[in-house]
């Protein structure tokens, strides 16, 4: 239900939008510094964090779903996981011609380990919110991916250009550098995972 306008509340609303970009550019470099140690690319790592969320295998096209990469860069994505050992490709039980990705038990574990001793101190983060405060910031957390989800389609899809075309295109990759989102690296970033995911990787 929308709240009613006052000078506090817009007071605070600049002061949430400030420390929202802070946070999601600590975190965009947070992402890099675990690639980096990992040997990793930042995507192949949040495919990590995003894979070991499934229930089951996926296809590639999940994996392009999940990440927002077009088919081919989910396919280049699986190759540098599957060469960095923490990914396998299987056919599907139920229909032979379907080929799944499922995680490697051993190399998950691992860098499920990694990531317990780095965040170690993430739960005493919360230990002074009370459980409503707690259900407040899971539902933020919801509503955040739910509306990224939203503005990454808009992007790409072209739909956020100005109609002049080339400000808009410009504006458009600006926000999406900001919001440091899952990008399509179908080019140079591609290339660039590839040649970093070398020996083991890290970071979700």
């Amino acid at each position: 239900m929308p709240q009613k306008t006052s000078a506090r509340r817009d007071e605070l609303m600049t002061e949430l939008q400030g420390e929202a970009r802070r946070s999601m550019a600590a975190y965009a470099l947070f992402n890099q510094a675990v690639a980096d140690h990992l040997g990793l690319h930042p995507t192949d790592v949040q495919c990590l964090n995003l894979l070991s969320l499934e229930r089951d295998p996926v296809t590639i096209g999940r994996i392009a779903e999940l990440t927002g990469l077009t088919t081919g860069s989910a396919t280049r994505l699986v190759d540098r996981l599957e060469r960095a050992g923490y990914v396998r490709r299987e056919r599907d039980a139920a229909d032979r011609r379907r080929v799944m990705v499922a995680p490697e038990p051993e190399r998950m574990a691992e860098l499920g380990a990694f990531w317990r001793r780095l965040n170690g101190t993430w739960a005493t983060l919360f230990d002074g919110y009370s459980e409503p405060e707690l259900a407040l910031l899971t539902g933020y957390m919801r509503r955040t991916v739910e509306l990224s989800a939203v503005q990454i389609e808009r992007l790409r899809s072209g739909a956020f250009e100005e109609p002049g075309g080339a400000a808009g295109a410009a504006g458009a990759a600006g926000d999406k550098d900001a919001a440091g989102v899952i990008g399509d690296e179908e080019a140079a970033g591609d290339a660039g995972g590839e040649k970093a995911a070398g020996p083991a990787g890290k970071r979700p």
